[in-house]
């Protein structure tokens, strides 16, 4: 794949004047909707928003890729624009963006996108080329720079293959030579081991992950270093180091911002650091490893000691574990507790109100299915907490302590008792994770003869029969507490139940996505398992506030707004009804004075109105696309609009006339 087989020259516009980055990506759209790549232009529009809210695409460097996979695309493409100014894009350096490339990538199984972004990374990862780039008056001259530069890349990369494949070929042989008792074949010149290997690897698994290894495999050819560099991406691992080259090599760089697989890296030097060292520092990072100050790893789960990043308060470790576990427990939630809803949509009360959900053929099947899904809720959750912590010996350990929680074992009802829910799954996930560093710590004494089975026997038996006899001997406290706090929400009514309702709903627009929106969606998801249905209510209909107070405002008081602001305004009307808060994050990011209030009164409006009407939810997600299955759908209804309302008329009231 060549890029510019993507870019057409009708879709390049050079020297644009835009005044921010909505006219920036306003000009990208319109491009791609006038090269004919797009069946429905406000869906696209409305997907690279979503995309947008989510995390900056501006890389640095001025330079901006904006993305989107969407079903509005019909032929995958490219379109750019250079901005001679600049415009601010919330860049991760500080820079203005003045070069944008925007990718449309249809949607299906495959990771179009990601192979675009990845070659365009490469591609860009010279200023020089990007300020050639730049300085372009032509389109025909920009799609010559880019097409050129694409083949010197990809005449890089063959002869990169083909070297990988030449030292393999001369492993082989070697090997070969060694069990035959004959002297080995002597190496090609230049056919020594990697001398330094590295990984990369950001949040995204995008972006940054291209660029840092473009970056360190530049500066290992400009240093004379042999260097061999993986990339962790989001479409999985390319590249990968094999088990003869990292024994070979003398260092490894290991420039990530999130987990990677590091018991391979045992014994070796290792270098741990950013992503953003990767791409801003790679010449000192080669240095360094190269000069051999770099401490050898011990894989025991805990962090490096070579780690350059910030230290982080004990709160900040915490709540990575628990965001581990609960982005991964999540799929399940709402894959499963859709079902389930769903199956009481579908089914006849009349037949049979006890066994409501199963009454009928389709009914069962859905709750069945839902069923399954969601009793992975709470092992999920604990098994992927004290996985962050102790790394994959902890997996096990928390898997099972999280399904003890569930059925509530303990030492007087090994049959199973009173669920410690979602209390005791937080509790088995912390303490099998800490209970497990403990036990390799203890392991580390052994004798060198037992390294083997130590994760293979040792950490599972001891660390499944430890977890066992701990949940056994706290689970009838955790199922106590769960009870209680299950009971205590069942007999809140009238003013104490409205109030959770209003806080809760508050608290959903309080950071639109941050840590006091996880908090209050994790509580609501909780309480679908103690079947308190009207909490995760109050919860979905205060997050889906924020961004409809922003497009009511934008519509129906356009002199607070600029016409850019106007325009996106619009979109929030989908990102509110999809329960997609973060819709609503670049224009508290703007005027959070004026906006971030306005919605946190809104969302505690709705939300206290959602618990009055007594409404409830059994799906954890959706928007309105599972209003039919909310009981008392029509309040739920009426509690969202008069929520809604309410922010936009403060808002509004808050916000200056626009010249």
């Amino acid at each position: 794949m060549k890029i510019t087989d993507l870019l057409k020259e009708q879709a390049i516009r050079l020297g644009v004047s835009a005044k921010d980055k909505d006219e920036a990506l306003q000009t990208l759209i319109s491009l791609h909707d006038a090269a004919g790549n797009l069946s429905d232009r406000a869906q696209y529009e409305a997907d690279i928003y979503k995309r947008e809210s989510e995390a900056t695409t501006s890389i640095g460097n001025g330079l901006a890729i904006p993305h989107a996979k969407s079903a509005a695309v019909k032929e995958a493409g490219l379109a750019v624009i250079t901005v001679p100014e600049g415009v601010d894009c919330q860049s991760m350096d500080g820079s203005l963006s003045k070069l944008f490339f925007m990718i449309a990538a249809p949607e299906g199984g495959n990771n179009l996108h990601l192979e675009i972004l990845a070659r365009l990374m490469k591609l860009m990862v010279s200023e020089e080329f990007i300020n050639q780039l730049l300085a372009c008056k032509d389109p025909k001259e920009f799609l010559a720079l880019v097409d050129a530069q694409d083949e010197a890349q990809q005449a890089k990369e063959e002869a990169r293959r083909r070297k990988a494949e030449e030292r393999a070929a001369a492993r082989a042989a070697a090997a070969a030579a060694a069990e035959e008792g004959a002297k080995a074949p002597e190496a090609p010149a230049g056919e020594a081991p990697y001398k330094i290997l590295a990984v990369t690897a950001c949040p995204t698994g995008i972006a940054h992950t291209y660029m840092a290894a473009e970056a360190l495999e530049k500066a290992g050819a400009e240093m004379g270093v042999t260097i061999k560099v993986e990339t962790d991406g989001s479409g999985g691992a390319k590249n990968v180091l094999t088990r003869d080259e990292i024994a070979a090599c003398d260092a490894i760089i290991v420039a990530a911002d999130r987990e990677i697989e590091m018991a391979r890296f045992n014994g070796k030097k290792v270098l741990k650091t950013k992503v953003a060292d990767g791409i801003h520092k790679p010449q000192e990072l080669i240095s360094r490893a190269v000069s051999g100050d770099v401490p050898v790893y011990t894989h025991s789960g805990e962090a490096s000691a070579a780690d350059s990043g910030d230290g982080e308060s004990v709160g900040r470790q915490i709540y990575k574990h628990l965001m581990n576990g609960v982005s991964h427990m999540l799929p399940f939630v709402i894959g499963g507790g859709i079902l389930i809803a769903l199956a009481f949509l579908l089914d006849d009360f009349s037949i049979d109100p006890a066994n409501y959900g199963m009454n009928t053929p389709v009914a069962a099947f859905f709750k069945t299915v839902g069923g399954v899904a969601f009793n992975f809720m709470l092992p999920i959750l604990a098994g992927y907490i004290a996985m962050s912590i102790a790394d994959r010996p902890g997996l096990v350990v928390g898997f099972v302590g999280g399904e003890l929680a569930r059925l509530g074992v303990s030492f007087g009802a090994l049959g199973g008792g009173i669920s410690g829910g979602f209390l005791g799954a937080l509790f088995a996930g912390f303490v099998g994770g800490y209970m497990m560093l403990l036990l390799k710590k203890l392991c580390d004494k052994l004798p060198a003869v037992l390294e083997g089975i130590k994760p293979v026997f040792l950490y599972p038996v001891f660390g499944v029969l430890g977890i066992g006899l701990i949940m056994c001997a706290v689970n009838p406290v955790m199922g106590w507490l769960n009870t209680g706090l299950t009971n205590l929400l069942n007999s809140m009514g009238g003013t104490s139940k409205v109030l959770l309702g209003a806080i809760l709903g508050g608290m959903m627009s309080i950071d639109m996505g941050g840590p006091f929106n996880k908090a209050a969606y994790v509580f609501g998801t909780a309480s679908l398992a103690s079947g308190n249905y009207d909490i995760m209510a109050a919860v979905m209909v205060g997050g889906m506030v924020p961004p409809i107070v922003i497009a009511l405002s934008t519509t129906f008081f356009p002199k607070k707004w600029s016409a850019d602001e106007r325009k996106s305004g619009i979109v929030n009307y989908i990102m509110g009804l999809c329960f997609i808060s973060e819709g609503a994050i670049p224009f508290a990011a703007a005027d959070p004075l004026r906006v971030i209030p306005s919605c946190i009164i809104g969302s505690a409006v709705s939300g206290a109105l959602s618990m009055l009407f007594g409404c409830t939810l059994r799906a954890p997600h959706g928007g309105v696309f599972v209003f039919p299955v909310v009981g008392n759908a029509l309040m739920y209804v009426l509690a969202l609009v008069i929520g809604s309302v309410v922010g936009a008329v403060i808002l509004t009231a808050l916000k200056k006339n626009r010249a």
